[in-house]
């Protein structure tokens, strides 16, 4: 699979200076962590999940989760899992088609090696898994059942944690809990591919809920925990975890309070006033915002309930050409004792060794998302992921 993999090859090339890398759920972790992109949920009740997967893998998606949590009655988690089993092995007959990375998000630890042994040899299509609510006492199970199911399973598996719980939203609770999530998350560092934000649990703790004109980091208390979250677990240091942005809840707007945040001269500039007016209608233009918003502060990928919501978050993870040869000119080998240089495109300055952490994640971020050419602007990716 590659991000940009269900455009036409000849589209591709008038897009990019350096095509996305391809990739299967056997890469190295550290570039799985990075190729997540936009992760598609869904409901695992529903009846033609397989079929649903695969046309979501040719629409451009590359991972998706599997909900037996918040997103399904209680009553209906029995149901839900036969029906993983039941849509796994649909998935698994069927010849030369490849699915996204699969995650479950499951409810309770013994919920993990049950559903791999039930899955049996399908379970050669599931990625790992995605622990809710996530703290030291609460996670540690989770992490452990993980580790034995992959042991009798044979299967590489991963562990995306949510942290979503109100103890790290209280202040008071917030340092302590944060603390033990790092002792568990780096006690089984090998298993966590990303730390995932659960903004709406957040929200309701307080009984708030953003609107489409806002981000989340309009939200100051919201704002504060993801700076925290990022301060203590997603340093660049080494020590560090990819951390993916927080959920967009909105795919139509009725009416707005508002004027639309996205400039008329991009789109303008290519045509695409049509393209923006849509953008505009389907709430698009505060996600847009939103995920500019989660790049500066260190997110990467972003949780997605609606499809729509996958091509914004894949146009604007693409590398600028622009920032490509910034972070180029910043690793050169003989660059390794540090200075200062001016930036190739005359605009800024490059300090090496500060913006060093920058051009690592920059070059690894073109690897999985591909560098745009120098005259292509999110735009034109926009337009050409949509389906004519």
């Amino acid at each position: 699979m590659r991000h940009f993999g269900h455009i036409a090859p000849e589209v591709r090339q008038r897009l990019f200076h350096q095509e996305p890398c391809e990739f299967t759920a056997d890469s190295p972790a550290r570039l799985l962590s990075a190729a997540l992109g936009a992760t598609l949920y869904s409901p695992a009740t529903r009846p033609r999940l397989a079929d649903d997967i695969v046309k979501q893998a040719g629409s451009g998606v590359v991972s998706m989760v599997l909900c037996l949590e918040d997103s399904i009655d209680d009553a209906d988690v029995v149901a839900g899992e036969e029906n993983l089993v039941r849509q796994f092995a649909d998935l698994d007959s069927r010849a030369g088609v490849e699915p996204p990375l699969l995650f479950i998000r499951v409810r309770a630890p013994e919920q993990i090696p049950d559903l791999v042994r039930r899955l049996g040899v399908t379970a050669r299509l599931l990625s790992g898994f995605v622990i809710p609510k996530f703290t030291e006492e609460r996670g540690l199970p989770f992490l452990e059942a993980l580790t034995a199911a992959e042991a009798e399973s044979g299967r590489r598996l991963f562990a995306m944690p949510v942290l979503e719980s109100p103890e790290l939203l209280y202040r008071e609770s917030r340092v302590d809990t944060l603390e033990g999530i790092a002792r568990a998350v780096d006690k089984f560092r090998d298993r966590v591919l990303a730390l995932r934000l659960g903004v709406t649990d957040f929200c309701s703790s307080y009984g708030l809920r953003r609107a489409p004109d806002m981000t989340a980091y309009d939200v100051q208390v919201v704002a504060s925990v993801i700076a925290d979250v990022v301060n203590m677990l997603g340093r660049a240091d080494g020590t560090g975890f990819t951390v993916t942005g927080p959920v967009w809840e909105y795919f139509r707007v009725p009416e707005r309070m508002f004027k639309p945040q996205l400039r008329q001269s991009p789109f303008l500039e290519v045509q695409a006033v049509e393209l923006r007016e849509k953008l505009i209608e389907h709430a698009m233009d505060g996600l847009l915002r939103e995920i500019s918003l989660d790049q500066a502060n260190g997110l990467l990928g972003k949780t997605c309930i609606h499809p729509s919501h996958v091509l914004p978050v894949h146009a604007l993870s693409v590398v600028s050409h622009e920032e490509f040869s910034d972070a180029q000119d910043i690793l050169r080998p003989e660059r390794g004792g540090g200075g200062v240089l001016r930036s190739a495109y005359t605009n800024k300055m490059n300090e090496v060794k500060p913006h060093r952490a920058w051009a690592e994640r920059t070059l690894l971020r073109a690897e999985v998302f591909g560098v745009a050419r120098e005259d292509v602007g999110f735009v034109e990716l926009l337009a050409a992921g949509i389906p004519g």
